[in-house]
């Protein structure tokens, strides 16, 4: 290990703005710095987060698991191949094949994931593992990049594997991980566009590898910016420059929505590198557009926030997104959007500190991620959250897809997306059993949560401090929270605590301090657009709950009816309607094999 190596700095490096130093580097066309970026909210570590058992801790077993048993053999086969090397072993098949679709497609994400996995387990095999990958990619790598030949993807793949290099490098101290990231620019570059290139998916044969048609360079930047700044290596800040998407950031600054169209999940991922372009560059114009973009999206989105359904953006009033229900089954492209979905909310929460993308991640968190069914052995991955009137959980028909990359990254950073802190203390965001640990005041610092939320409105918290010190605990008041509520040792608090905003609790704090968060899970409807406004889902404070279909005929509801539900006390994951009615609810993450409707028409009283 070197001797630099230090996983706290990942923050620094991801995160923090460029210094004087590496400024000077920028060409002189670079835009001016016009401010000092202001310090952003910090991350904790991987390991900061202890995640008690659980869903969130059982989907991160389940990942870790996978990752850290696929053949190694397999995943080089692919680079092997492709650059005429002798390659043992078999095709792990699917979209991930030598000459299929996407072939070595999310061999970086799986290094990312492993490497994530080790920072927060400490592993020896898990850090082996990043070891032997890394050094078996180096070994088939060729100066003229014969692997990007007649290759679909050299953006994305190459994207995949800066950001599988940056963190085997950061998270497990990798040694070899920095010059194999030299030699993959070196090869990659004859491949790369002169410009971030719209992706065009209805390209006639032959044309989405001479013209980039299907691959997605504006996705870029942002492990360029963070390349650069981990190398000083001039030619990732000219590919950050050369790749931005100014022709989509600049109107969305504006206030122009140019998203109806679009790929949703790539568009929303090259979002982060808007915001990467900020912390970078000090460029106001790329954090609105980052910021503007979010609300466009959060504007067509369905209440579980998920969107773009069959994969595209839709226009503003044009009620697709309600006339839809009846026929689209694919609603969500789930592991691929939650995991851009919460990259970007953790941008713009950290920069801004608006604790309303930290009500967006929640929702996301469990009304569509934390529901996926796991990744099968074979690769058979959960792709698409279905929102349609008759719905049921499923696999993608191929092996491999993307999402069965962005999956594992995911459950590895519920960990850096529960808590932030700053100097003059620590953020909540996601209340979920777990212990943060971070340093308070140069001492060590600790607080426990305990809680059955989202099923439940208490939130119980407990301060570890070896002694007393002065800091301020910020807690997330999601924005359906009226009458929330909060005590510390027993004694209620009586400021104002206001929806859709952080309350501060500055004091001296002492071990055992006891702090009770009370959220109280509001019943409300949500219409599923503007269109539509009759067709609704039921929510539970951040919890879509969904009808369970049982093949009867579906009973003519009331708005009133609906606000009636009610957890069961044996099982607070089945929800019913009323007393008279035999309609069973639950949330998505509860769902099995059970058909399900999100959405229910409503008649008047």
């Amino acid at each position: 290990m070197s001797r630099d190596f230090n996983p706290a700095r990942r923050t620094v490096l991801r995160y923090g703005a460029l210094s004087a130093a590496s400024l000077a580097l920028w060409p002189d066309h670079a835009p001016a710095v016009v401010a000092p970026t202001p310090q952003p909210l910090a991350e904790l570590g991987y390991a900061q987060v202890r995640l008690a058992p659980g869903p969130l801790e059982r989907q991160v077993r389940e990942n870790h698991r996978l990752v850290l048993n696929l053949d190694e053999d397999s995943l080089l086969r692919p680079f092997r191949l492709r650059g005429g090397l002798p390659a043992p072993g078999q095709e792990l098949g699917g979209w991930y094949d030598t000459w299929g679709f996407a072939p070595g497609a999310t061999f970086g994400q799986w290094m990312s994931a492993l490497s994530r996995y080790y920072a927060i387990t400490g592993d020896a095999a898990t850090r082996a593992k990043v070891e032997r990958l890394v050094r078996g990619y180096a070994a088939t790598i060729e100066p003229d990049g014969r692997f990007y030949r007649n290759n679909r993807f050299p953006s994305y793949i190459y994207d995949k594997l800066v950001g599988g290099l940056i963190d085997a490098r950061q998270l497990t101290g990798n040694v070899l991980a920095l010059p194999t990231l030299k030699r993959t620019t070196t090869a990659a570059l004859p491949y790369l566009p002169a410009h971030a290139v719209p992706r065009n998916e209805h390209a006639l044969p032959g044309e989405d590898f001479s013209q980039h048609a299907w691959d997605e360079s504006y996705t870029l930047p942002e492990n360029q910016f963070l390349a650069f700044r981990l190398t000083g290596d001039g030619r990732h800040r000219m590919l950050a420059r050369r790749l931005m998407y100014d022709d989509f950031f600049l109107p969305l600054a504006r206030g122009e929505n140019v998203l109806p169209g679009k790929h949703a999940y790539s568009h929303m991922n090259a979002l982060s590198s808007a915001a990467q372009a900020y912390l970078s560059l000090n460029q106001p114009v790329y954090l609105e557009a980052a910021k503007q973009g979010f609300a466009m999206v959060d504007a067509q989105s369905f209440a579980t926030g998920g969107w773009g359904p069959d994969e595209h953006f839709v226009a503003p009033g044009s009620g697709k997104l309600g006339a839809g229900l009846a026929t689209q089954h694919k609603s969500f492209e789930t592991p691929c959007g939650s995991y851009a979905h919460f990259k970007l909310a953790r941008y713009l929460l950290r920069v801004t500190r608006d604790s309303r993308y930290g009500d967006s991640m929640e929702r996301v968190l469990y009304n569509t991620v934390l529901g996926a069914l796991p990744i099968q052995p074979d690769g058979h991955a959960f792709y698409y959250s279905d929102y349609s009137r008759q719905a049921h959980k499923g696999f993608h028909p191929d092996r491999w897809p993307c999402c069965s990359g962005t999956l594992p990254m995911i459950a590895a950073d519920y960990r850096i997306s529960t808590a932030f802190t700053d100097p003059q203390g620590i953020y909540v965001n996601l209340y979920v059993p777990a212990r943060l640990d971070w340093a308070q005041n140069g001492q060590p610092s600790s607080l426990s949560i305990d809680t059955r939320y989202p099923h439940a409105s208490a939130i119980n918290m407990t301060m570890h401090i070896a002694t007393a010190q002065t800091f301020s605990l910020n807690l997330r008041i999601p924005a359906w929270a009226t009458g929330a509520s909060v005590r510390v040792n027993g004694r209620l608090e009586t400021g104002s605590l206001i929806p859709g905003a952080f309350a501060t609790l500055r004091r001296e704090w002492r071990a055992g301090d006891r702090i009770e968060l009370d959220l109280p899970l509001q019943m409300r409807l949500q219409s599923v657009d503007a269109e539509h406004p009759d067709t609704v889902a039921v929510l539970a404070g951040p919890l879509v709950l969904m009808h369970l279909l049982d093949g009867s005929s579906p009973e003519l509801l009331t708005r009133q009816m609906l606000l009636s539900a009610r957890s069961r006390q044996d099982d607070p994951t089945r929800w019913r309607i009323g007393r008279g009615t035999a309609i069973t609810l639950r949330a998505f993450p509860d769902i099995g094999k059970e058909s399900y409707s999100t959405y229910r028409d409503v008649v008047a009283a």
